[in-house]
């Protein structure tokens, strides 16, 4: 079986976007404008390519069957860090509410992190629910089932998740409202469609692909709905995250173009070096531009030398934490396993 080079140029992408959207969150606070709302269009895919990607491997390497210890290796691998990094951001949340009006304890602020999910690691709760998905699929045998209407199905259920929870106001503890499997079983269906009709045999590339596939996965479609986005924008009707009902139909559509036109498209260093470290920085950035923060803020730095610190502080710090991490094997157990990436 070839390479899926495709998946190293979405897996660069989405920790790009990670990284960018959390980078602009701080951005936000010197400068909000139309402009900024506009430059988190791109980011706002980047949860969902996460998980995207983790559906697409396994049923590329497993297909009808996985391993035994598979669920293990995925606790052992997902879920530690979650709890690791849960432990490193609460506390500090924890420490930094001491010093304010309303103070907040030190267990009831855990079991924010830990149980509500409160913290950007509400992406791995999601992609565990997903692992486990994945197992009950192969083990129930579904992979006998056309996933094409269970896709369709799924994309309105994931839009009527998000469009009646924010119509209603439905206001959950953390972020339980986020880490509902309803708002991202589209992702699931699309990875099992799109590896159904993935071209294995580099000399059959898109041979059997049906008519829909290649029509959706057309340009034309993505960039009409981009415009009608960017409308929307500045029409002041948009919220900008990966949990909103226009994502949708975005990462859908991006996917799709995204897989076609860079299939058998080989990944460059960097962006293998972006893959192997993928990880890492994303359950570390966010700690370190509070720490750049701590150091820079009274020093009132213009606004791109500002974001150009945080980049340079989040990008090498989160990299040389996971290297050091990954020198033994339960330092990459608690901090995040390196990808080996060939």
């Amino acid at each position: 079986m070839r390479r899926v080079q495709e998946i190293y140029w979405l897996r660069a992408y989405g920790c790009i976007a990670v990284f960018l959207f959390h980078l602009l969150d701080h951005v936000n606070q010197r400068l909000d404008n139309v402009a900024t709302d506009l430059m988190r269009l791109p980011l706002v895919l980047g949860t969902p390519i996460f998980l995207f990607i983790s559906v697409f491997v396994f049923a590329v390497r497993y297909n009808k069957s996985v391993p035994d210890g598979f669920l293990a290796q995925r606790v052992k691998y997902v879920m530690v860090p979650y709890f690791v990094y849960g432990f490193i951001y609460s506390t500090a949340e924890w420490l930094r509410q001491r010093s304010s009006e309303e103070p907040v304890g030190f267990v009831a602020n855990a079991i924010e992190y830990y149980v509500y999910a409160g913290w950007h690691g509400y992406f791995l709760i999601i992609a565990m629910q997903f692992y486990v998905a994945y197992w009950l699929f192969t083990r129930w045998q579904l992979w006998r089932l056309n996933p094409v209407p269970w896709l369709w199905g799924a994309c309105v259920i994931s839009m009527a998740y998000w469009g009646l929870a924010y119509w209603f106001d439905v206001d959950l503890p953390g972020y339980l409202l986020w880490i509902a499997p309803l708002g991202w079983i589209y992702v699931f269906f699309l990875a099992l469609v799109l590896v159904r009709y993935y071209p294995l045999d580099p000399e059959h590339i898109f041979a059997e692909r049906p008519t829909w596939l290649q029509q959706l996965a057309h340009p034309a479609w993505l960039a009409l709905l981009v415009a009608l986005i960017i409308a929307a924008t500045f029409a002041g009707w948009l919220e900008f995250s990966s949990k909103e009902v226009w994502v949708i139909p975005f990462f859908v559509l991006f996917t799709l173009c995204a897989m076609r036109f860079m299939a058998g498209q080989p990944a460059p260093r960097w962006v293998r070096y972006i893959n192997a470290y993928s990880f890492g920085i994303y359950l570390a950035h966010p700690m370190f531009f509070v720490l750049a923060d701590l150091v820079i803020e009274p020093l009132s730095l213009p606004i791109e030398v500002y974001a150009l610190v945080l980049i340079v502080v989040g990008v090498v710090g989160s990299v040389a934490l996971n290297k050091a991490a990954n020198t033994t094997m339960l330092g990459a157990m608690l901090f995040g396993k390196r990808l080996k990436v060939n």
